[in-house]
């Protein structure tokens, strides 16, 4: 049953304009992101940088597209979250999903998983694009795995916090505005800290966590990092629902 969910949550992404035009711009900005990385390594690396200051391709048009996919997400995913579930409540649909033969626990997980599968197309054509550097250089395919991972993670991570979001109003709106507001938050949390870096709170930064993925590191803290706050933001959403339900 999940996965029925997660396929009608799919396929109501792509029959709505948004999903398409979101798909769309969003793959125009990281193509242009990535044709530009390409251009700027063969004009900097034809002479003008010493040998042994030179960097691979791969990390060079990494860099570019990466930094800016975490940065466009930002935005791209309240926009996608927003519906999830305070548009049921809004068009008073709630109800029927709640007698429906599913647990709320299957009911997140497969609106969860149908957005994920969405932002997952995104992160494949990144790969796709990075991977055809192949092509015509050697490529460092473990840097390039690491940031897809971490960028996934991160993704899987701002979907979480947004169908939580999505579950405490009836306002598609505001459910976007206050997502991106904790999302950008979250983020750069250590940022805002940086006069107190060995603070706690900098540790709950999603950014300080994506790091190490971008520089083609991987640690299980940060793998646990961004598990444990998809499952607490999958499980306050499991709560709420059962809160409205309880209330009828």
């Amino acid at each position: 049953m999940i996965l029925n969910i997660a396929r009608k949550e799919l396929k109501s992404l792509f029959v709505s304009p948004m999903g398409w035009i979101i798909l769309a711009l969003l793959q125009l900005v990281f193509g242009a992101y990535f044709f530009q990385g390409v251009d700027q390594y063969f004009q900097v690396m034809s002479g003008v940088m010493r040998p042994e200051e030179r960097m691979g391709v791969t990390e060079f048009v990494g860099k570019n597209i990466f930094s800016i996919a975490s940065f466009v997400m930002l935005f791209a995913v309240p926009l996608l979250s927003m519906r999830l579930i305070s548009e049921e409540r809004r068009a008073q649909t709630l109800t029927f999903l709640f007698s429906a033969p599913l647990s709320l626990l299957e009911i997140v997980l497969g609106k969860f998983l149908g957005l994920v599968a969405f932002l997952s197309i995104l992160i494949l054509l990144i790969a796709g694009m990075m991977f055809s550097l192949n092509l015509w250089a050697e490529i460092d395919f473990g840097y390039i795995i690491a940031n897809l991972l971490g960028l996934w993670l991160l993704v899987a991570s701002f979907s979480a916090l947004g169908l939580y979001v999505s579950s405490l109003t009836q306002q598609p709106v505001v459910a976007a505005i206050i997502t991106f507001v904790a999302l950008f938050g979250l983020l750069l949390l250590d940022h805002f800290l940086a006069g107190d870096p060995g603070s706690l709170i900098t540790h709950f930064s999603l950014m300080r966590h994506f790091e190490p993925f971008s520089r083609g590191l991987l640690d299980t803290q940060d793998f646990v990092y961004f598990l444990l706050f998809i499952i607490t933001f999958l499980i306050l959403t499991v709560r709420r629902l059962d809160a409205d339900r309880l209330r009828g």
